[in-house]
């Protein structure tokens, strides 16, 4: 009970009698499911480049993020609820991103740490780099920095819980009538393709075809001019 009173859980329109302080709280459904939800967060355990250790240097004991209910690392996406994309994104590895994200049950959250998970970093311009993750999930909180500190990450974690105090289960998108599609895979070929971007490609296709073909019958034109 000391830890919901820490938290502000308690309706403050109605009056506690002293000798109940410790025993009793008032409060909202809302609130009491946020509480629980901000105070059990439980991250997926991988890392992609150097911002990964600096996220495992906040959750060693000098930093200790277990303070905050978000020690429990898990190694599989179906028992976590946090994903923290921690360092370079590259083509190659969006797909299996993308993938453990669907994997992951409802409600679910993604922090984008550092530059690079956020808009591609000092690499943007690479051949092999995506700029954010963000266009291939949604991300919820950006950590700046390269790499950013245990001191910003912790930061970004207490945003995210700041976020989930200010969710209603009447609007929260995981308890709506229409079921969440899950994201479509990006494919790896030449280059990483967005299912999603299927008909755009198509039409450009049809477009680049359509010109090269009257391109290619007014220089017949000409040759038998």
């Amino acid at each position: 009970m000391s830890d919901m009173r820490r938290d502000n859980i308690n309706n403050t329109r109605y009056d506690i009698p002293p000798e109940l302080e410790g025993q009793v709280a008032i409060t909202t459904l809302d609130k009491i499911y946020n509480w629980g939800r901000r105070s059990s967060l439980w991250p997926i355990m991988f890392g992609l480049a150097c911002c990964a250790i600096e996220m495992i240097c906040t959750a060693a004991s000098r930093y200790d993020f277990a303070r905050f209910g978000m020690e429990i690392m898990r190694p599989s996406p179906r028992q976590s609820d946090l994903m923290i994309v921690a360092g370079t994104v590259t083509k190659k590895m969006v797909p299996q991103i993308v993938r453990l994200y669907n994997q992951m049950p409802e409600p679910k959250y993604v922090v984008a740490m550092g530059a690079c998970a956020s808009g591609g970093g000092p690499f943007k311009e690479g051949y092999n780099v995506v700029s954010g993750i963000d266009n291939y999930i949604p991300v919820d909180v950006y950590i700046p920095g390269c790499p950013p500190t245990p001191q910003a990450l912790i930061h970004g974690l207490i945003t995210l819980q700041r976020l989930i105090d200010t969710q209603s289960i009447k609007r929260v998108r995981w308890y709506g009538k229409d079921p969440i599609p899950e994201i479509p895979v990006p494919v790896l070929g030449p280059d990483l393709m967005d299912p999603r971007q299927y008909e755009l490609m198509r039409e450009v296709a049809a477009r680049r075809k359509a010109e090269l073909e009257a391109a290619e019958a007014v220089s017949a034109g000409s040759v038998e001019a």
